[in-house]
C-alpha cells in the first residue's frame, strides 16, 4: 500500500480506539478476521449458507445463494481457505460512518491471498500458479494457487448495539462473479 493510505488507516485505527473501543487491535482484529475468512469462505465452498447467517450480512447471503448455485465445482472447491494456507492479509480501507439517526458504524476491507489447490482450469484469469511439486514419479502433480479474496467486516457501535462484526461483501475476483 501507498504510504498516505498507511498513515490514513492508522489514522483512522486511532479514532476506533479514541471514540468507539479503547481496546480495539488491528492485529486482534486481523487474527479474528482470518479466522472468519477461513470460516465463510470453507462453508461457502460446502453450499452451507444457512450456516452463514450470523455472520454475513442478510443482503450479502442473499447474493450469495444466487451465486453459489451458479458456480462449477472447481470454482466452489477454490474459495475453501484453510487459516493455515493464508499467505498474507492486509487492510485494504476503513470507513467511519455516521447515519442520520445518530448511527455510528466502522468498516474494515480486508484482504487476503491464500494457497487453494483446487482443480482449476489453466486459463482461469487472475489467478496465479504458484509451484507444481512432483512427488514420487512424473505422473503425480500438485498444483496449488495463489487466489484472493477481499471480505469487509462492518460493526456498529451505536450504544446499546451488539458488540459483533458482520461481513458486508464478499469478493472472490474470477471465482464468484
Amino acid at each position: 500500500t501507498s504510504p498516505i493510505a498507511w498513515l490514513r488507516t492508522r489514522f483512522y485505527y486511532l479514532l476506533i480506539r479514541l471514540y468507539f473501543d479503547h481496546e480495539f487491535s488491528i492485529e486482534e482484529f486481523t487474527r479474528g478476521a482470518k479466522q472468519a475468512f477461513s470460516v465463510v469462505s470453507k462453508l461457502l465452498s460446502q453450499r452451507k449458507l444457512d450456516l452463514l447467517e450470523e455472520l454475513v450480512s442478510a443482503e450479502v447471503l442473499q447474493v450469495l445463494k444466487e451465486k453459489i448455485s451458479l458456480l462449477p465445482d472447481s470454482h466452489r472447491d477454490a474459495l475453501a481457505a484453510d487459516i493455515d494456507a493464508i499467505m498474507y492479509t492486509t487492510e485494504g480501507d476503513v470507513r467511519i460512518y455516521y447515519d442520520d439517526d445518530g448511527i455510528k458504524f466502522v468498516s474494515i476491507l480486508m484482504c487476503f491471498w491464500y494457497l487453494n489447490g483446487a482443480n482449476l482450469p489453466d486459463d482461469v484469469p487472475g489467478e496465479a500458479k504458484v509451484f507444481q511439486i512432483v512427488f514420487g514419479d512424473e505422473n503425480t502433480k500438485e498444483k496449488k494457487h495463489l487466489l484472493t479474496a477481499n471480505y469487509e467486516f462492518q460493526r456498529e457501535f451505536t450504544e446499546g448495539a451488539k458488540p459483533d462484526w458482520t461481513i458486508t461483501r464478499i469478493e472472490h475476483p474470477r471465482l464468484l462473479e
